[in-house]
This record gives C-alpha cells, sequence and structure tokens, in this order.
C-alpha cells in the first residue's frame, strides 16, 4: 500500500514538474517497477524512472531516478542510479559540476554523493550502507551506480515526501522538463525547501567573521572580487570600536615600507639616514602603548612577495603563540616576544587573480582563511543579472573556476542603463578574458546567448 502511495506521488510530482507521458513521441520518461514479493526476498526491488529512449524492460543506458523500497517498515532509499549498460547520451551531462552540485545540494548528513558522476566502478561506502543493512541484497546489485543515495526512514512522512519532493524535482531540473515559469517556480521551491546550502545574510557573516577575528585574530578574507572582503574588514574594525590601520600590498611593497628600515635624508647638502617605521610596526606599537583594540587591515595581501615583507616577525603571527624568551626585533631595537591581545591582523586576497603567487603552507597555517562568495543583496540591486551570472557559473564552474564568479559588487546599479553599462564594459570583457585563458569554455553558449538578449551583442566578433 505504501509503495503504490508513493509510485502515485512521484507521478504527480513529475507531472506537476512538466513531465509528460501521454504523448508517445515527446515522453519524459519511462516507468519501470519490480516490487514483486521475491523481488524483496532476494533483492532488487525497485521502482523508479529511466530515459524515455530506453526499452521498457532489460538492461538500459545513462541517469535514472530509482527508490528501493522496504515492506518491513524499514527505511527505503531514493538515488540517481546509471543503467548497467553506462552511459550513452548522459556522459556529457554527467561530467557537468553543476548536477553534481545540485544533488549535493539536497542531501542530509545521511545520505551520499560520489565526487564525480562519471564514476561508476566504486562502491557506495560502509559507513553509508551500514545503515540500512536490510537493503544489503538489492544495493549489492547496484552499488557502484549510484552516485547520489539518501535514505528516508518513512516515505509517507512529511519529512519523507519532503525528501522526495526534493528529489523528483532536482531529477525535473536535470532533465529540463518544465515548460513554463509554474513549473520551474514549483522545482526551485522544492529544491530550496530541502537544500542544505543556507546563505549567510549580511548580518550573520558579519556576526560569524567578527567571532573569528576575536578567535583567531589573524584572518584572511578570500573572495573574487566585488564580494565585499575590504568593506568587511572595515566593519569589523568598527565593530572591534579599534583604530584602524590600512595598506594595500602591491608588487614592489617590501620590508622597510611595512615593518621598519632607514632611508636617505638629504638635507643641507648632507647626506644622512633616518629611520623608516612601516604601518606594522606603527600599529603593533599602538596596541602595545594603548588598551584600545588595533586593528591592521592589508589589503590584496597576496601581490607582494609575503615572505620578503615579513621576514622575522612571520614567527609573531601564531596565534596560541605562548610567553617565551624569544624576541623578535621588529626594529631600531624595538624587540617583542608577543603581539598584545588587542592587535588583530585581517587580510583579504583576490581569489580570480590568478598570475598572483601562492600563499605558502607555513603562513597559511598561521592564518584563519574565511571565504566570501558572491550573494543576493537588498536594495539597488539587479538581482535577475546576478541570479542569470550565479545560475551559468553554478551549472558550468568546476571548483577552481566557481572562485572567479563576480561578486555581488558588479549588480550595483541606480537604473537600467546604468546596469547595462556594467555588463557591457565590465562583465562582458571579464568573461571573455576568462574564455581567452580557457576557462569556462564550456559555458560559452550560456554567455553568449545572456549577453545577446541583455545586450543584442554577441560576445564572439
Amino acid at each position: 500500500m505504501m509503495i503504490e502511495e508513493t509510485i502515485l506521488f512521484i507521478s504527480e510530482l513529475a507531472s506537476n514538474y512538466g513531465a509528460k507521458i501521454d504523448d508517445e513521441y515527446l515522453k519524459s520518461y519511462i516507468f519501470r517497477k519490480n516490487t514483486k514479493e521475491d523481488a524483496f526476498k532476494k533483492g532488487g526491488a525497485y521502482f523508479g524512472f529511466i530515459s524515455p529512449e530506453e526499452e521498457a524492460t532489460g538492461p538500459y543506458h545513462d541517469f535514472s531516478l530509482v527508490i528501493f523500497p522496504d515492506n518491513e517498515n524499514k527505511s527505503w532509499i531514493i538515488s540517481l542510479g546509471v543503467g548497467s549498460l553506462g552511459f550513452k547520451n548522459d556522459y556529457e551531462l554527467a561530467s557537468l559540476p553543476g548536477i553534481r552540485r545540485l544533488f549535493s545540494s539536497i542531501i542530509s548528513q545521511n545520505g551520499f554523493c560520489k565526487t564525480s558522476f562519471l564514476d561508476i566502478e566504486t562502491n557506495l561506502p560502509a559507513q553509508f550502507t551500514s545503515n540500512i543493512p536490510h537493503l544489503k541484497e538489492s544495493l549489492k546489485m547496484y552499488s557502484k551506480v549510484l552516485p547520489v543515495c539518501e535514505i528516508i526512514h518513512n516515505p509517507v512522512s512529511l519529512d519523507g515526501k519532503r525528501i522526495i519532493t526534493g528529489f523528483v524535482a532536482a531529477y525535473a531540473e536535470m532533465r529540463k522538463w518544465a515548460s513554463n515559469a509554474n513549473q520551474r517556480k514549483a522545482i526551485n521551491k522544492a529544491i530550496d525547501e530541502i537544500s542544505n546550502k543556507k546563505e549567510l545574510n549580511e548580518e550573520d557573516e558579519i556576526n560569524e567573521v567578527l567571532n573569528l577575528v576575536t578567535k583567531r585574530k589573524f584572518i584572511i578574507l578570500q573572495g573574487a572580487p566585488g564580494t565585499g572582503k575590504t568593506r568587511l574588514a572595515k566593519i569589523i574594525g568598527t565593530k572591534l570600536e579599534a583604530e584602524v590601520f590600512f595598506t594595500q600590498f602591491h608588487a614592489e611593497t617590501n620590508y622597510s615600507d611595512f615593518i621598519y628600515g632607514i632611508k636617505p635624508n638629504l638635507k643641507e647638502g648632507q647626506v644622512g639616514y633616518i629611520e623608516q617605521k612601516g604601518i606594522f610596526y606603527q600599529s603593533l606599537k599602538k596596541a602595545v602603548e594603548s588598551e584600545k583594540n588595533v586593528v591592521l587591515i592589508i589589503d590584496e595581501i597576496n601581490r607582494a612577495n609575503l615572505s620578503n615583507i615579513l621576514g622575522p616577525i612571520f614567527y609573531l603571527f601564531e596565534y596560541k603563540l605562548e610567553n617565551d624568551s624569544v624576541e623578535i626585533d621588529i626594529g631600531g631595537g624595538y624587540k617583542i616576544n608577543k603581539v598584545p591581545s588587542n592587535f588583530y591582523v585581517i587580510g583579504t586576497m583576490n581569489t580570480a587573480d590568478r598570475s598572483l603567487a601562492v600563499v605558502d603552507f607555513a603562513l597559511r597555517r598561521r592564518f584563519a582563511w574565511y571565504t566570501m562568495k558572491p550573494k543576493v543583496i537588498p536594495n539597488i540591486f539587479s538581482k535577475e543579472d546576478f541570479m542569470g551570472f550565479d545560475k551559468i557559473f553554478k551549472w558550468y564552474a568546476n571548483s577552481e573556476e566557481l572562485s572567479l564568479q563576480p561578486g555581488h559588487g558588479y549588480f550595483i546599479a541606480d537604473s537600467e542603463d546604468e546596469m547595462k553599462s556594467r555588463i557591457r564594459y565590465e562583465l562582458m570583457p571579464l568573461i571573455k578574458e576568462y574564455f581567452a585563458e580557457g576557462l569556462l569554455l564550456s559555458a560559452k553558449e550560456d554567455f553568449s546567448k545572456y549577453f545577446y538578449d541583455r545586450l543584442g551583442e554577441d560576445i564572439f566578433e
């Protein structure tokens, strides 16, 4: 009874999400099931959707939506499966990062998602299968071809239906079943309701970073251009009621600029030398001599050679450094063995600038790293354009390319004319540059259509 009820439920969901089943030539799926009594005894009971190009019986190709039921009121599994004949038409689909990203966003800690949906050679991990021992015989046959699975404890409960709804919606999104706005809205709503990817609003993000700075003292805010890294660093300074020192690194920044050095002094024809106290020296000494918090913001920290600039003070960026006898000479005889508790350093790093040196592991260990991602913001913000970019990046960009996504700062405009100007003179040149560097090439057609729809211009001449 529960099985028949669930079959009816997923069929209705598929129809609501745009699936066609009555048209012989435009079918969206073929429904299959094997829920006979002996299937439960021997293992292999299942039901679900396969590609409409496949036969009604026998081995099949490509992705399917499969549910493994139990007839003794124990847990079920819902999964994306791959037919035992492997890929025929879905190979390119399986290689898209967006497919894995979509399904990984809707599974809980009880679920499992492979790192590659092209992998049909690796079995499900024991950590997952040990939770559903009663389905052992069923999974024995399919263990290598289930890229993503979720356990359903009660398929007719509200929680069980929510999980099933999310999986059917994700399958509909993958198959592009929707043909109108209402169907697309229903799919997005079902996925959002089960999504484990909750974005922080600005206030939550400020509080999280403030908490991190308070605990770790030395942090790096990393992210693509336009994600508000520098702005957030300044806000944290304000929240700490600190005196803020600000500097921006560049290729010529050196030890003397940042910490301490001497420079020639030509006065009245006499050559002499005077000390040059860098911003680190000044801010550190201010913190030592005052009870007030001091925040040193280093913008674009990865634009300079950090090993050369930091020199011996590298030792001090250890947030659990105990008092010891080792004194570091900051310069001019000014020595300390530990930075004061009211001294904080916040660096910002642009992850899209691939020409810059990678921060070495020793320095990386001394800082806490917080990644800022593009997000929707209120007020003068072109949400539709932002979501268009966000969807293309999420679908096509691999993990490394995802860090290139333009931040929300690119989509702030007072008018439609200003937004179009930003698209034409900032966003389109940026995307063209990515293509020229061999990045995001699988997204060329989607970006080409986006820019043509928005500006009436071809991105490629």
